[in-house]
């Protein structure tokens, strides 16, 4: 029995902007209210969901606040303001303020003002000049974040500078740039060094222990234990020995930080752009699932047939407005949905999954029926890529012959010249798209395998799978072992025969990758339809050919970080099946070596397709795999858009060779354990992006769905791995 992991609750971050907010500054009151200090005066967010200036606040420029009890005190127009108490004059330059023992403690940038006077043993300690930055209150005691260094105050009024020394290792700290205390006492600083934080002993932080980036702003001890930084380019959440790093639009109004503020389940962040605050909701995968489907049922199913896939939005990181396109790969896309729903129907366990799962059948299935007929008819079997209906605007306009010419002299001297591209099906009512890929074909099977095991629960259904995989099956046979287009021609991609792979140096690198895919093909052919000619083609290729060696020639010699995601999305869907349904054991041995091979180096990018694949496929039962899936699952963002992130500055990284800086977005690296950034600090649309890439464009306008999320779910839920 493989091993498997218990799914509870989690924590789900979630971002929320605010950006009619410029903050300088915020804080949290102990009753949970959030403040911020602006411009134009103080403002306060509690249960209404807004910002909303703060009561009775004169709308004055805010230069210094600090909690105090429920509420907030504040200097704002050289008076500090306390609730309902009257204004009292704040000394002139005071830059910070605290509040001890009930009563409020200033700092200007030289000296700590108290009952109206400068602290002269403060002065003593730290110098003349001490650039103070921040101060805190805690428990009677005083801290001072300052240039000169950092210092405290204990509970019997005597200052001294704080060397915080762990172990061997002692900072002479300088450049302090915040300092806080914890709920429970804890006192916390940020420096140029990095941070420490003081429980019992002190715990220093910097780039060695993980720190991903160290220009910091700010600082704040969450009652958790966790801490939360605020740097000049992002912010960084540290919890449980886990280092966050939190950057771009998907997390904050703008990089540059200025202040932070947490209670635990809400965190804010002040920028000159907006108030952001990430909010730790509880959550489960079967909620986040329930989340996805929603979101795919309300704006992701594309014609009357319900292709599955991302839309354009009108306005940045909004959905209330959105364009649903084709792309090159509705049907790879709707498969992968659908193969999902496949795995959460399970045998009928789940009536509605079942009927998704259908639909997602129903709209592969028209993609060979539009073919079939019309002024430019396909071959019997012939698939479409995707389908646009003839009442919106003409696709040849746009993808014509001169297009591929230009394509073909310019970036693919193999790319295919065919004319139209979108040729009008028998009924008049769709264009169709030509030149379907091999990636199409694999995600077809992969999903029609599954549904006719798990989702189709009648004999109709049944039947309608027979006959539809049989006609495409039969077209790869009777051409040759390759996908012919309308116009009597091998589709770009679809090239299977021996001739070309072992043959042709042009299919070199398709060697492996192709045999694979065309002996799966025939496999799940085999398999749904129990006819023996699909069987009888496959042994030709075996014993002929050698296809079943050419699955064992190896992805890349290059190691991790290397080859191409989208060919290792289409190798392992094809390898589950292979190793799903051989029976002959020598044949499955060299399958399962050949996925062994492949998943040893896909280990480090903590993809849980792959890895549910490839466990399932090798039936291992446990590795680090199993944990690190589901850390990537309860991480899935729930943010879809694809907003630009930035990751190549940090300091926690490794470049890989020939990625250096210079080379733009391009840049490529990981963390240096060996493994690939969390998913949440990255762009993940479908699981054929780079996950070694550090830098991603990106402008909001694109909203993925979230299929990716869906199927290892559903898979890793049904193969035993995940337990809800």
């Amino acid at each position: 029995m493989l091993a498997s992991v218990h799914a509870g609750g989690f924590r789900q971050q979630v971002a929320t902007q605010f950006k009619q907010v410029q903050a300088e500054a915020v804080v949290m009151g102990s009753a949970g209210a959030a403040y911020a200090a602006t411009s134009k005066g103080l403002y306060v967010f509690s249960g209404g969901g807004e910002w909303t200036p703060a009561p009775g606040d004169p709308g004055l420029a805010v230069t210094a606040m600090t909690p105090d009890g429920d509420g907030v005190a504040y200097i704002a127009g050289g008076q500090l303001r306390r609730g309902r108490r009257s204004p009292a004059p704040a000394p002139e330059g005071a830059i910070a303020v605290a509040i001890l023992a009930g009563e409020p403690v200033f700092a200007t940038a030289a000296s700590v003002v108290e009952r109206g006077k400068p602290d002269a043993s403060f002065a003593r300690v730290a110098g003349a000049s001490p650039g103070i930055r921040q101060i805190a209150a805690s428990g009677g005691a005083l801290a001072v974040a300052a240039n000169a260094g950092l210092f405290e105050r204990d509970i019997k009024g005597e200052w001294r500078r704080i060397l915080p020394r762990q172990g061997s290792r002692s900072w002479a700290v300088e450049d302090c740039r915040a300092v806080a205390y914890g709920s429970d006492g804890r006192l916390a600083f940020a420096s140029a060094e990095g941070f420490g934080v003081r429980g019992g002993e002190w715990r220093l932080y910097d780039v060695r222990d993980g720190l991903p980036y160290d220009d910091l702003t700010s600082i704040a001890a969450a009652p958790d234990g966790s801490i939360w930084l605020g740097t000049r380019f992002g912010a960084v959440h540290f919890v449980g020995g886990v280092w966050e790093y939190r950057q771009g639009l998907r997390w904050l109004p703008n990089d540059a930080v200025r202040s932070v503020a947490t209670a635990g389940d809400r965190t804010w962040f002040a920028t000159a752009l907006g108030v952001g605050m990430i909010e730790a909701k509880p959550m489960t995968l079967a909620e986040k699932a329930r989340f996805f489907e929603d979101e795919i049922d309300r704006r992701h199913r594309r014609t009357e047939y319900g292709y599955v896939l991302g839309v354009n939005v009108a306005k940045p990181g909004d959905k209330s407005e959105y364009r649903q396109e084709a792309s090159d790969n509705d049907g790879l896309w709707t498969s992968m949905y659908g193969a999902g729903e496949c795995f959460a129907c399970n045998k009928g366990s789940d009536v509605k999954a079942c009927e998704r799962a259908t639909a997602a059948f129903e709209a592969l299935r028209f993609l060979g029926v539009v073919t079939q007929g019309g002024e430019h008819p396909a071959p019997r079997g012939f698939v479409a890529r995707a389908i646009m209906p003839v009442s919106g605007p003409n696709p040849n306009q746009h993808d014509n012959p001169a297009r591929d010419r230009r394509t073909r002299a310019s970036r693919d001297p193999l790319w295919k010249v065919i004319d139209p591209r979108w040729p009008v099906s028998a009924d008049g009512k769709w264009y169709w798209k030509t030149d379907t890929s091999s990636d199409e074909l694999d995600g077809h099977y992969f999903f029609y395998g599954l549904y006719f095991d798990l989702a189709a629960r009648t004999e109709e259904q049944k039947r309608r799978v027979r006959e539809h995989v049989a006609a495409l099956t039969d077209h790869l046979i009777d051409h040759g072992f390759r996908l012919v287009d309308h116009d009597g021609k091998v589709t770009r991609w679809g090239t299977f025969d021996p001739a070309s792979l072992n043959h042709d140096p042009e299919w070199w690198e398709e060697r492996s990758l192709n045999s694979i895919s065309i002996l799966s093909y025939l496999k799940v052919a085999e398999h749904i339809t129990g006819e023996p000619r699909f069987a009888e083609a496959a042994r030709k290729l075996i014993a002929e050919h050698s296809y079943a060696m050419n699955t064992l020639i190896a992805k890349t010699p290059f190691g991790p970080g290397s080859g191409n995601q989208s060919d290792d999305e289409m190798a392992f869907m094809c390898l589950y099946n292979l190793t799903k349904y051989e029976t002959d054991p020598k044949l499955l041995a060299m399958y399962q070596q050949s996925l062994r091979q492949r998943w040893d180096v896909e280990l480090p990018e903590l993809c849980p397709l792959f890895n549910y694949v490839g466990a399932n496929g090798l039936k291992q039962s446990a590795g680090d795999w199993l944990g690190e899936s589901l850390d990537t699952l309860e991480r899935f963002p729930l943010d879809r858009f694809n907003w630009a992130l930035k990751n190549s500055h940090r300091k926690d990284l490794v470049v890989l060779p020939g990625f250096a800086s210079d080379s733009g977005d391009r840049v490529r690296g990981h963390r240096r354990n060996g493994q690939v950034l969390p998913i949440d600090e990255r762009y993940v649309n479908q699981w054929n992006h780079d996950p070694w890439r550090l830098d991603v464009g990106g402008d909001g306008r694109h909203l993925a769905d979230g299929a990716a999320f869906l199927l290892p779910y559903y898979m890793g839920r049904y193969e035993g791995f995940i337990k809800d």
